[in-house]
């Protein structure tokens, strides 16, 4: 079944809290279509759609909670990203300037520059379960602000579930991005339609979230420290790769040296991001 979620301000809001009720509520298996502002809660140029408490709703515009029956803590919530459609406008910051974008058929220009199309969801995630109020610039085990621009759509994204019902808010569109991030901004653009499906499974344990493009498997790592956020991501594609491929720790570890490649996803958010990617066919 596919789910509307309504476009209006009770169903956006700019913190992560388990507190917060959920806005829609679907079962395993089912799909929901939304829209959602730009991270400065923009829908058109320069102008904020909705009224808010800029003090509580400080950080990113993100659509939801989404309530998923049945889902309890521990299970993993699998996330499969069917379709992202951008609005045509779009801006980066470089040190405080903003540099703005028009989408023209499947690529981005600014007018002087041009890079092709790639939009996806910059935050996909869950509030952690500790009670108040957190921010949504930090990625987490649990998801949110992961900015990988491998999301797109045709992706599988699996995060660890840390609340009863799950609770998935999602928002911050992207058009295209670089790994790294590294102005603190890719192409912010609102997101004219979305449309995720979301199951659960028991039979995955993951110290991180990974996903499943097209052709590969990716293991993410999120720390402070870009050397803990590599471990984390190499970590978590090994945990992978055993169960993957059916192979013991050392020779998990052995075949990532040269089969594996580490990604800085972003380098901007509190929390350092690295993504490892083992594509199909790497290994025979």
């Amino acid at each position: 079944m596919i789910h509307e979620l309504p476009f209006h301000e009770e169903t956006v809001h700019g913190y992560f809290s388990s507190a917060l009720p959920p806005v829609l509520a679907l079962d395993p298996g089912d799909s929901v279509r939304f829209q959602s502002l730009n991270a400065r809660w923009h829908w058109d140029a320069d102008v904020e759609l909705f009224e808010r408490d800029r003090e509580l709703h400080g950080g990113h515009a993100l659509s939801g909670p989404i309530e998923v029956r049945g889902t309890r803590a521990g299970q993993t919530l699998t996330v499969s990203i069917d379709e992202v459609r951008p609005r045509p406008w779009g801006v980066t910051f470089g040190e405080g300037r903003a540099f703005h974008w028009r989408l023209e058929g499947e690529r981005w220009t600014d007018g002087v520059a041009a890079v092709a199309a790639r939009p996806f969801l910059g935050v996909i995630g869950m509030p952690p379960p500790e009670p108040g109020i957190h921010s949504t610039i930090p990625p987490r085990r649990f998801g949110g602000n992961i900015d990988c621009k491998l999301l797109v759509a045709g992706t599988t994204l699996y995060l660890p579930i840390p609340l009863d019902g799950a609770l998935l808010s999602a928002g911050d569109g992207h058009g295209a991005q670089g790994d790294g991030e590294v102005s603190g901004t890719a192409i912010e653009c609102p997101i004219e339609l979305a449309q995720l499906t979301l199951d659960v499974r028991d039979d995955l344990d993951l110290r991180m979230p990974i996903a499943r493009t097209p052709d590969a498997w990716l293991a993410f790592g999120l720390d402070g420290d870009l050397d803990v956020a590599a471990t984390l991501a190499t970590e978590t594609m090994l945990d992978l790769m055993e169960r993957e491929l059916d192979v013991d720790r050392k020779r998990a570890l052995a075949l990532a040296s040269v089969a594996v490649d580490l990604h800085v996803t972003q380098v901007v958010n509190d929390v350092k991001g690295v993504h490892a990617v083992l594509r199909d066919g790497a290994l025979r």
